[in-house]
């Protein structure tokens, strides 16, 4: 964080000092986990749906913690304050009107936040100290911890914004207040809260809008209504993408093992990228971290080779494990419909490289509202479509539900339908060395479980 006196926490969140010399200098960086602090932070005791963070404090400032915010006078060394939420936006605010040599960069868009911001903050890392939000931090609670992890010597700030309703992203940004906005893609992940693609696309577009005059929006043109954002509103737009009139793009692009091989190409040259992420979708957001940092001014030169020694960093998402000649890709971090396509067709493209057959162990995609039957079933059609040998549903008829498969028609996708991990887990006897499986469903269905025991039992098995 950076350097404020306890005189001046107190003044800015209205708080009561306890056990606390008011000159003294605080630089900690805030957690709200008791378990997870350690010298050099300091604790926020948050309600919690079970249970109140007040309870904690102790154990915080026992862990290392230097002080706490809290509600009540436990005693120990804190800021006594009404509401530790409003404390913790309020800080982080009064801390973001400070930092005036630090860029901010929001991002934004139905998928590939996470993944684009580990990327972009890899790349950063050349030109200085970034700071990269812990996990999806990107919410009203997330995005103030970030910027609290900022510093006087930060030079970059990328702040992740997700949103659940409309208005969310404007109020993440009126408290972040980005320099460079970047909208990754709108699709249909959490139209069941919006009702439609155009209603997600103004809640996404909630970013660019809140640009300042001289601000630079970095735009996927991966469907119809991104590359759209900002227009006429005199802001700097780049788009990228894959297509000859993108400003910034891939050429010659191939896959070999699931990874991307590519040339990167601006107005400011080309240069080979090969990633060491696996999926045709993160060419995406490869190109849109490449945008953002050629527009920051990384050269090009510089920008391909940090994204070719870029690993991946984020658990459950696309996390392939090869064990003793089975490979199974385990992406159950989340799953929306455009995730769901972008896996099926990486597990196509690594069976045709083994020559075994391909499983998909589906679990059910949330937050899909009316269109959820349909969503479902058009992932089924599209696992026939692209030659998937096996489609497995975990504790979900939708895949399934009026699925027709003409195998004279040369239909060759196998299905079945389990309600429990165990029954799943059964199949794994019909599975060969050779072949490739992917588990994948939203957070919410556990597949991580059934990730973790098909490996190993197939250990077990083929000791």
């Amino acid at each position: 964080m950076i350097a404020l006196t306890v005189e001046e926490i107190a003044k800015i969140i209205d708080a009561k000092v306890v056990g606390l010399d008011p000159l003294e200098v605080i630089t900690e960086y805030p957690e709200i986990d008791s378990r997870k602090v350690e010298p050099g932070t300091f604790f926020i005791a948050l309600p919690g749906e079970r249970t109140d963070g007040n309870a904690y404090v102790k154990e915080a400032i026992e862990n290392g913690a230097r002080f706490a915010i809290t509600t009540i006078d436990t005693g120990l060394p804190s800021f006594v304050v009404e509401d530790a939420a409003v404390a913790l936006t309020t800080l982080a605010a009064a801390a973001r009107d400070r930092l005036t040599q630090c860029l901010f960069i929001g991002i934004t868009g139905s998928h590939g936040k996470t993944t684009t911001k580990d990327l972009l903050g890899h790349i950063l890392s050349i030109a200085g100290e970034c700071v990269v939000p812990r996990g999806s931090f990107n919410n009203d609670i997330g995005v103030p911890l970030t910027i609290l992890h900022v510093r006087d010597s930060t030079r970059f700030c990328i702040i992740e914004m997700g949103a659940r309703h409309p208005g969310d992203i404007a109020k993440l940004c009126a408290i972040a207040r980005p320099h460079l906005g970047i909208v990754l893609v709108v699709g249909s992940a959490h139209i069941g809260e919006f009702g439609s693609r155009e209603a997600i696309a103004a809640a996404k577009a909630e970013l660019i809008d809140s640009l300042p005059e001289h601000g630079v929006a970095i735009l996927g043109s991966y469907d119809p209504l991104t590359p759209h954002m900002g227009e006429g509103s005199g802001r700097k737009r780049i788009i990228f993408g894959e297509s000859s009139d993108c400003d910034v793009r891939a050429a010659d692009l191939q896959f070999r093992e699931g990874l991307a091989h590519f040339d990167l190409v601006s107005e400011s040259g080309r240069a080979p990228v090969t990633l060491r992420l696996l999926g045709a979708h993160q060419v995406a957001n490869a190109l849109a971290a490449a945008a953002t940092a050629l527009e920051i001014g990384i050269s090009i030169d510089s920008v391909a080779a940090a994204l070719s020694t870029a690993e991946p960093t984020s658990k459950w998402r696309m996390e392939l494990h090869d064990v003793d000649d089975l490979l199974l890709i385990n992406d159950t971090y989340n799953a929306n419909p455009e995730s769901m396509q972008a896996a099926l067709r990486t597990l196509v493209l690594l069976t045709q490289e083994r020559g075994g057959s391909s499983w998909a162990f589906l679990g059910k995609m949330h937050e899909l509202g009316e269109s959820e039957g349909e969503e479902h079933l058009r992932i089924g059609r599209l696992a026939s479509e692209l030659g998937v040998d096996h489609l497995v549903a975990v504790g979900t008829e939708l895949y399934l539900e009026g699925l027709q498969l003409d195998a004279e028609a040369g239909d060759e996708l196998l299905t079945y339908n389990f309600l429990t991990q165990e029954e799943a887990l059964s199949m794994l006897r019909h599975v060969q060395p050779g072949d490739v499986l992917l588990v994948k469903a939203s957070r919410a269905e556990h597949l991580d479980e059934l990730s973790e025991k098909i490996l190993a039992n197939w250990q077990v098995t083929h000791e």
